[in-house]
């Protein structure tokens, strides 16, 4: 949980948050065991491909602490209604107090408003399986090993096959 007597705010991101959101993406996968540095990368990429459909950013006392960005994602050759979610950060001194379940949720909440079909991702399946998510026999993402192919169907669907992310996840 967030620090005692502190108030985090979780909101859409705003202009003039690019820079920040940058710097603390990228200092929560300094050193990260299955990161290229990619990830702020990933992020603008979508933002210039119009394609951050979700962009949140966790706020202290206007301070950003964390961020979490969803895009559009695809399910086999047509399933639609589907997001990718990536990355999730927070920033390294603010790890283990609750910032990353604050905007983990807030995505999830936006996301069932929105009438999505589900959210998939590529992680580690000891953190995202507090929220719902498993991996799923019929659900894969190409060179990824299936214990790391993790979902959560929103609403109840029979989608199967392979995740396509956005071409920027590619990065």
């Amino acid at each position: 949980m967030p620090t005692k007597g502190t108030c985090i705010a979780v909101e859409p991101e705003r202009g003039g948050d690019e820079a920040t959101i940058a710097a603390v993406t990228a200092a929560a996968f300094t050193n990260h065991p299955y990161s290229h540095g990619q990830e702020p990368a990933i992020i603008e990429a979508l933002r210039r491909a119009g394609a951050l459909s979700v962009s949140l950013v966790a706020r202290e006392a206007g301070e950003i602490v964390g961020h979490v960005a969803a895009a559009p994602a695809q399910i086999g050759a047509g399933s639609t209604g589907w997001y990718g979610l990536g990355p999730l950060s927070v920033a390294p001194a603010r790890w283990r107090q609750g910032i990353g379940s604050l905007l983990m949720r807030a995505l999830l909440t936006e996301l069932r408003n929105r009438g999505a079909r589900g959210c998939v991702l590529v992680g580690p399946p000891d953190y995202y399986v507090r929220f719902g998510f498993h991996a799923d026999a019929t659900l894969s993402v190409a060179h990824v090993p299936p214990e790391y192919c993790l979902a959560l169907r929103l609403v109840p669907n029979s989608d199967a096959g392979e995740a396509h992310f956005h071409a920027a996840f590619e990065l």
